[in-house]
C-alpha cells in the first residue's frame, strides 16, 4: 500500500474501471481493490492488472474475499492483493501461498494475533467506525511494533489525523471516493483531496 490509501471500488463495472483506475493512479492512489460482490469483478481486476502491469508502484486486487477459491480466482485474473471483511485462516494461508498481499478484517486482539500468526501482510480494522480511534490505540499497544494497520469504514480526510495518532498506518476509502455512476473525473478530484489531506495529517 504505497502511500497509505487503498481505493475500494465497490459496484464498479469493467466498462468504467480503466478510466476510474487511471484517475486514481494519476491522483496518487496506487492500491486499488475491486470487491468480489461488484459486477463481473474478475474481469475488472484483469483489465486493471493488464493496464498497469508495467507500473510496479500499482497494486491491484480484490475485496470481500471469503474463500480459498476466491483467492485463487483473483490470482488467476492477475490480482496481487486480497482484502477480506473478516479473518479466515484458510484465506490468509492460501493468499500467502500464492505470494499475494493479505489484508484480513479484524476487530479483536484475538483476531489480530491470529491473522498475524497465519501470515497476514497487515490488518484491516473493520468496521473502524465502531472500534473508534480509542479502541485502535488500545489494541495497537499490544501488537508487534512493525504491524501495518489500516482503518476501513468511518475513516476519511476529516479524521485522518486522529486515526494516525491512534496508530493507523493507512486507510481504505470506499463510498466516499467511488459510488456506481460517479465519473472518473469526479473520482480523481476526490482522490486528490484525500491524498492531500493524508499528507497533511502525516506531516503533523
Amino acid at each position: 500500500m504505497s502511500n497509505g490509501l487503498i481505493a475500494i471500488l465497490r459496484g464498479i463495472t469493467p466498462e468504467e474501471v480503466i478510466p476510474v483506475g487511471d484517475a486514481l493512479v494519476s491522483a496518487g492512489i496506487r492500491t486499488i481493490e475491486v470487491p468480489l460482490n461488484s459486477p463481473r469483478p474478475l474481469e475488472s481486476i484483469g483489465l486493471l492488472a493488464r493496464y498497469f502491469e508495467t507500473d510496479d508502484r500499482v497494486q491491484i486486487g480484490a475485496g470481500t474475499v471469503l474463500t480459498r477459491q476466491d483467492a485463487r480466482a483473483v490470482h488467476g485474473a492477475g490480482g496481487r492483493l486480497i482484502v477480506s471483511p473478516n479473518f479466515d485462516v484458510e484465506v490468509v494461508e492460501e493468499t500467502v501461498s500464492l505470494r499475494m498481499a493479505s489484508w484480513p478484517g479484524v476487530f479483536t486482539p484475538s483476531e489480530a494475533f491470529g491473522a498475524l500468526k497465519a501470515g497476514a501482510t497487515g490488518l484491516k480494522i473493520f468496521p473502524a467506525s465502531i472500534m473508534g480511534p480509542s479502541g485502535l490505540k488500545a489494541i495497537r499497544a499490544v501488537l508487534p511494533k512493525n504491524t501495518l494497520v489500516y482503518a476501513v469504514g468511518g475513516a476519511g480526510p476529516e479524521n485522518f489525523k486522529t486515526w494516525i495518532d491512534a496508530g493507523a498506518n493507512g486507510f481504505g476509502i470506499g463510498a466516499a471516493l467511488y459510488k456506481p455512476g460517479r465519473s472518473a473525473e469526479a473520482v480523481g478530484e476526490i482522490a486528490r483531496r484525500c491524498v492531500a489531506s493524508l499528507l497533511v495529517a502525516q506531516a503533523h
